[in-house]
């Protein structure tokens, strides 16, 4: 049977006021790029649908945006298949859906498989058949919980954080049942790639934004609060450290992170673009990186997308440690560390056997993270 599956994706927010720069570097595009070359891989058609937000941007930055997102898609064979939908229910002008397929041809796909989550009912309903996908575990709950986010009724709801739904999680499920699923990283698109001896750990993160609002309770929930637990990390080793970071830090942030040792290069300049992220991952020797404090604080087993991107390319993840798993290593491939102490000793056993080390952390993507077997899975339960 043949099946086309519309991929509700969230990328066109992305340019800010002066047009020079997107507002996430497309590490961001790449969440979704992994789901669509997995489902076309597995043979099945697939619709690109973004949703524009009147409220955020205006008409000559959404024209932009769009023209980005295609330009980026093209390489991948997906510039054409491309559909729009208003988040606000304003029309869509012409000028803006040129080029694009139309909505109506997009919501006669056999499946949606959802990972934007303010896609308006209206347009939810529209499909034979919907699946939400939550790649935020433990605060899309909250956000639901608390009212901060509206999510629309689909079929069937999944979550990539392994302790969603589950008793004893320190969250609600919101009522709803939800149903596990890795993460997927095209494995074609990242095949292992040897870096230079001298090539640093780096990591693509973001820093500033974030906040939490829980049953009264409230904190920040930046990149840059986790990182603060591991500032000293390159005075206890002689690895070069990376971080590419997006929303870029002050000048007295920068000034603190470079007189402890870290590189620092701006995440818009080194990902511009899939492939220059693609090739900023491959070109480092492996991966070093903290999580949101909300992922310590809700132990949700989160693992980044980014990161399956280095271990697919054969680059060893030293990272911070997010609750229990069923199946994520500690050291093996993947290093999942509490506090610096962890951290320094981590990168010294990657170091010490760092070629088998980077073929555990291929063999890793390959068993749990594939996104043929990933995708496939979900198919599968979602049309049962």
């Amino acid at each position: 049977m043949s099946i086309t599956v519309c991929l509700g994706a969230n990328t066109l927010y992305a340019q800010n006021s002066n047009g020079n720069k997107l507002l996430y570097p497309s590490g961001h595009r790449w969440v979704f790029l992994n789901w669509a070359l997995g489902l076309r891989a597995l043979g099945y058609r697939v619709i690109w649908l973004e949703g524009v937000n009147f409220r955020k941007t205006v008409n000559y930055e959404l024209q932009a945006c769009v023209s980005l997102l295609k330009s980026h898609l093209e390489q991948y064979d997906l510039a054409d298949s491309v559909a729009l939908y208003s988040i606000t229910n304003e029309p869509l002008s012409m000028a803006i859906t040129e080029g694009c397929m139309d909505l109506d041809e997009a919501c006669e796909a056999d499946l949606l498989i959802n990972l934007a989550y303010k896609m308006p009912q209206e347009v939810i309903k529209r499909f034979r058949r919907s699946v939400m996908v939550d790649i935020d575990p433990g605060l899309t709950q909250i956000w639901i919980s608390e009212g901060q986010m509206g999510v629309a009724r689909h079929d069937m709801y999944f979550t990539i954080g392994e302790t969603v739904g589950q008793p004893g999680a320190m969250f609600p499920d919101c009522g709803l049942q939800w149903h596990y699923t890795p993460p997927p990283v095209y494995l074609p698109a990242w095949p292992p790639t040897q870096a230079e001896s001298i090539a640093p750990y780096t990591t693509i993160t973001s820093w500033w934004d974030g906040w939490v609002e829980s049953q009264g309770q409230s904190y920040f929930n930046r990149k840059r609060d986790g990182f603060m637990q591991v500032l000293d990390l390159p005075r206890w080793t002689t690895y070069p450290l990376e971080l590419a970071i997006c929303g870029a830090a002050d000048k007295n942030d920068r000034r603190m992170l470079q007189e402890r040792g870290w590189r620092i290069c701006d995440a818009f300049d080194v990902a511009s673009s899939p492939r220059n992220y693609q090739r900023y991952i491959q070109n480092s020797k492996g991966e070093i990186s903290c999580a949101k404090p909300s992922c310590i604080r809700l132990q949700n087993a989160w693992v980044s997308d980014r990161t399956l991107c280095y271990l697919a390319s054969g680059k060893p993840a030293v990272i911070q440690h997010t609750g229990p798993s069923r199946f994520l290593p500690d050291s093996a491939g993947m290093f999942r560390f509490r506090n610096l102490e962890e951290a320094v000793r981590c990168l010294q056993v990657v170091e010490a056997d760092y070629d088998q080390q980077c073929k555990l952390a291929r063999e890793l993507a390959e068993e749990y993270f594939d996104a043929q077997k990933v995708v496939k899975n979900v198919i599968e339960q979602a049309l049962a």
